[in-house]
């Protein structure tokens, strides 16, 4: 499963990619939202090699490496959380390089994924779970159409704190209709 977009390239990733994964996921501050944040190199090697090799597989999380086509660096990652035995719904989650942040490369590889997801996998409705105070997050979900369907507080714990989460969600249909607006 691999796309290519204006300015990326998505790719599941590899095990050669673990000093770039490590490197843009280590930064705490960064990834302050992020439920996993490597401690080490191997811990980077450990995710990567746990990661589904196939898409669409219900109850597995498949991972896009985006790639800067213009640097051939690896500068973020889009992961895919096949959830349901009935494989209509997933959940998406994505994580930027600070550096390239605020650029629209994360608009971009979500804006694909999505067009994968609703008119070649057929999804039915696509998820994304997100902290409340990650306000660029939520702005990119809502500018591709999603909307706010729940807001659960301190119902995570992330390193030994609890932490709201807001639930994201987009239908096919509302995806057809923004398409077709």
């Amino acid at each position: 499963m691999n796309f290519t977009t204006t300015r990326l390239i998505l790719r599941p990733f590899c095990i050669a990619d673990k000093e770039a994964l490590f490197e843009y996921r280590s930064d705490t501050e960064a990834n302050k939202y992020q439920g996993w944040i490597p401690q080490t190199i191997n811990d980077a090697e450990t995710f990567i090699s746990k990661l589904s090799a196939q898409a669409n597989i219900p109850g597995t999380w498949f991972q896009l490496a985006l790639i800067e086509k213009e640097s051939q660096k690896l500068i973020g990652d889009v992961g895919i959380h096949f959830i349901d035995e009935d494989n209509l719904q997933v959940e998406l989650g994505f994580t930027m390089h600070a550096q390239h942040q605020q650029k629209g490369y994360a608009t971009e590889a979500v804006k694909s994924i999505i067009g994968y997801l609703f008119t070649d996998l057929n999804k039915h409705r696509i998820t994304a779970s997100v902290d409340p105070e990650n306000t660029s997050s939520i702005r990119l979900l809502e500018r591709l159409g999603f909307r706010k369907e729940a807001h659960f507080k301190e119902s995570l714990l992330i390193d030994e704190r609890w932490v709201d989460d807001v639930i994201y969600a987009l239908l096919k249909r509302e995806w057809g209709e923004q398409k077709e607006a």
